[in-house]
């Protein structure tokens, strides 16, 4: 019983550990691609190259004071962002990094990345709600909407997916994979679910919610210190959540691209694919202006909803007609 307490105490510290990691360096990796990209320097002064300027951010976070607001529902303020940042280890408990390296390997893993996605507009609604300022409240309203709205499409496009594989294991999933990845047959599908999770982690073109001009920062703008550093590494972290997403359920998940490349370790190919939509979503929020607040409603509800309705009943479509084909072969083959 305490070797089993001991080996799951490990394997949680190897997925949480090395995910604290990359979050940092994920902030570093985006401030160095679009210091690039718009021909300046990024940072650069702390440690070689700036590679500690993640680590040197962090303690800065960590011995800043945490000021509560006077007027603050204090209880609801401080528990705000500990939602937010334990939402995404959980969702993180589920995601297959190799064949056997996933801390929880459940059946219905779909279904609980599902759930605990939904989980999210919780804390930032009572962040927004305990903060008593009207623009944290904006930013909280803001948020919960657009979630709210691209949820529904991701979830349909999922759908798809889970009717290809037959299962709504993760680990199952990446495994029918083996000889074509979905991003293939669903491609139109993988673009919506695309567009859906750059709106949902409220990334850049749709970043709304935390549109400067017009309410400061959003729903954490009361935020400073460690309530700040929490919302900020859940939200980085939902993203990275959204590209090992998408790359388990369109891209193959660890699965390797060619026989001649499965000498490459699983979970590095896992990292490479997520790498890639990394650096897709830092690209868009230099690329391309942010949307009006109501062309990104019309977008969800008008275009992407209908869309991925229509996209799941041509797969069930193909896929009973395929079924009924097979199954009129075998009978007139006996």
């Amino acid at each position: 019983m305490l070797f089993h307490r001991f080996e799951v105490l490990v394997l949680f510290l190897a997925t949480i550990l090395p995910l604290l990691l990359a979050i940092a360096y994920f902030t570093l990796m985006e401030r160095k691609i679009r210091s690039a990209i718009q021909r300046r320097q990024g940072p650069n002064l702390v440690g070689f190259y700036g590679l500690l300027q993640p680590l040197a951010d962090g303690l800065k976070l960590l011995l800043k004071e945490t000021i509560i607001p006077s007027s603050a529902n204090t209880g609801l303020f401080i528990v705000a962002p500990r939602i937010t940042f334990g939402r995404m280890l959980v969702g993180w408990s589920v995601r297959p990094v190799a064949e056997r390296l996933v801390f929880a390997d459940v059946d219905l893993g779909v279904l609980f990345l599902f759930s605990v996605s939904a989980l999210s507009v919780y804390g930032i609604l009572r962040a927004g709600w305990a903060s008593n300022s009207k623009y944290a409240f904006l930013g909280g309203l803001r948020s919960t909407a657009q979630r709210v709205s691209y949820e529904v499409s991701i979830g349909f496009t999922r759908v798809n997916v889970i009717l290809c594989a037959g299962s709504m294991n993760l680990t199952d999933i990446v495994k029918s994979q083996s000889h074509i990845w979905y991003v293939v047959p669903l491609f139109p599908a993988f673009l919506m679910f695309l567009v859906s999770a750059v709106a949902e982690t409220n990334r850049h073109p749709f970043d709304l919610p935390e549109a400067e001009a017009e309410l400061v920062s959003g729903y954490n703008v009361e935020y400073s210190g460690m309530g700040f550093a929490l919302f900020f590494l859940g939200e980085v972290g939902n993203r990275l959540l959204m590209c090992g997403t998408i790359t388990t359920l369109f891209f193959g998940g660890w699965l390797s691209p060619s026989v001649t490349l499965e000498f490459i370790p699983q979970s590095l190919w896992f990292a490479f694919k997520v790498l890639f939509f990394v650096f897709f979503f830092v690209w868009l929020r230099i690329a391309y202006p942010r949307y009006r607040y109501d062309q990104l409603r019309r977008l969800g509800w008008k275009v992407l909803l209908p869309s991925a309705l229509g996209r799941l009943m041509f797969t069930a479509s193909v896929l009973v007609a395929w079924d009924g084909l097979c199954l009129f072969r075998c009978y007139f083959d006996s």
